[in-house]
């Protein structure tokens, strides 16, 4: 879904417990009475600021809270499974805004749990995805592969002798990244029909599935 103007964010986040908003990152998303993760002395966003802010949750709230985790990026693999919870139940008007530039690096078991909004501008439909030429590549062949290509494909993917699992999920985000961007520029929903197979393939192999298996299973 796309929306004209960062002075939306808020009317828009007020509708969803969990919302992923996708602009440029020199654009300002301020929202009143905010709550904001973002990373301090590391470059990712700790599983202690993410206790910090939940145990501040835990006060019923009389007016609409927000928390804004920017860049959603730098929400790391530990401090997200923490926060997990409290995406699914935010509770009664609490509203988590997470605010990328780069949707293909974002957890899927974070984007599984959210609604993602597109800033309309050229720049972050059609702008490049940041990945590595070789990973671009090998999404593509798998956003477009039919059934009697997955086998094949898999075997491809999974001759790295080390890092597996984690190059088979960075594969995942992007072609993730590339059906959003897909069906937003064309509208065919095709696209839109394939990202919860992606996002199911990449949750399981994140928790520690059979990747060869998966990747046939679940992409069928």
């Amino acid at each position: 879904m796309f929306f004209e103007d960062a002075s939306e964010v808020a009317d828009i986040a007020v509708r969803s417990g969990c919302s992923v908003f996708v602009v440029p990152d020199e654009i300002e998303v301020n929202l009143p009475r905010a709550l904001i993760l973002r990373p301090e002395e590391k470059t990712t966003i700790t599983i202690d600021q993410v206790r910090e802010v939940i145990a501040r949750l835990g006060v019923r709230q009389t007016s609409e809270l927000f928390v804004i985790i920017r860049p959603a990026e730098a929400l790391g693999e530990e401090a997200a499974n923490a926060l997990l919870k409290n995406l699914e139940e935010p509770g009664e008007k609490v509203h988590f805004v997470l605010v990328t530039d780069a949707l293909s690096r974002l957890l899927p078991t974070i984007l599984s749990r959210a609604n993602v909004y597109f800033l309309r501008q050229t720049r972050v439909v059609d702008g490049e995805i940041k990945a590595d030429k070789k990973i671009l590549d090998l999404a593509r062949r798998m956003v477009v592969a039919r059934g009697a290509d997955l086998p094949a494909l898999a075997e491809e993917l999974t001759k790295k002798k080390d890092g597996v699992r984690a190059h088979v999920l960075s594969v995942l985000a992007v072609a993730v990244e590339m059906l959003y961007k897909s069906y937003f520029k064309t509208g065919k929903e095709v696209f839109l029909a394939k990202i919860p197979k992606f996002l199911a393939a990449y949750d399981a192999i994140l928790k520690n599935g059979h990747v060869k298996l998966h990747l046939v299973a679940d992409l069928i």
